[in-house]
């Protein structure tokens, strides 16, 4: 097997398209199961299989046809192999395991507040809006509709209902002294 493939890469450094379309369907299993056996995680192990093709794609004018393909080739992949595993382990390393309380927290939602809790300060800015700015910003964040949902409720188009709440939102935000952020 080694020297069909050593061939048929020397007949594609010769040019010969066809023998590197074989020389890949030949190789394309075999590095596969090579680099599935390194890593044991399919999902990386095709991420690595790309990326010795890549390698041995851009690198197949330093392949010497009186040197053994197998060796050359399995090289490659191995040291693609070898970079992935070294990544996993940098990126495991620097990865915190977050303690129970951070996803019972992360899993319980936020409590909204309702209107009728807003400090009287918003209730009196709200109030102040002009009422189809008022009734965007009443449909999308208080009964949390969807944009859709929200224009059909105010007899708008989405592209209207949205302008109507960008506009009360930058009211909001320069009463507020948050200017346009």
């Amino acid at each position: 097997m080694d020297a069909t493939l050593g061939s048929l890469m020397a007949a594609a450094q010769a040019g010969d398209g066809a023998a590197y379309a074989e020389l890949l369907r030949e190789l394309v299993p075999l590095l596969r199961a090579f680099v599935n056996r390194m890593l044991r995680d399919p999902d990386a192990a095709e991420d690595v299989l790309q990326q010795a093709l890549l390698q041995l794609h851009r690198g197949r004018h330093s392949y010497r046809p009186e040197r053994p393909f197998g060796a050359w080739v399995h090289a490659i992949a191995r040291n693609a192999a070898r970079d992935a595993l070294r990544a996993r382990k940098r990126r495991t390393a620097r990865e915190v395991a977050p303690g129970p309380e951070v996803l019972e927290a992360a899993a319980a939602p936020p409590p909204e507040p309702e209107p009728s809790e807003l400090g009287s300060e918003l209730r009196e800015a709200l109030r102040n809006l002009p009422p189809a700015q008022r009734r965007a910003i009443e449909l999308l964040y208080f009964e949390d509709l969807s944009i859709a949902d929200a224009a059909v409720r105010a007899g708008a188009t989405s592209g209207a209902l949205k302008l109507r709440a960008h506009r009360a939102l930058s009211a909001l935000r320069t009463r507020f002294g948050r200017g346009e952020g």
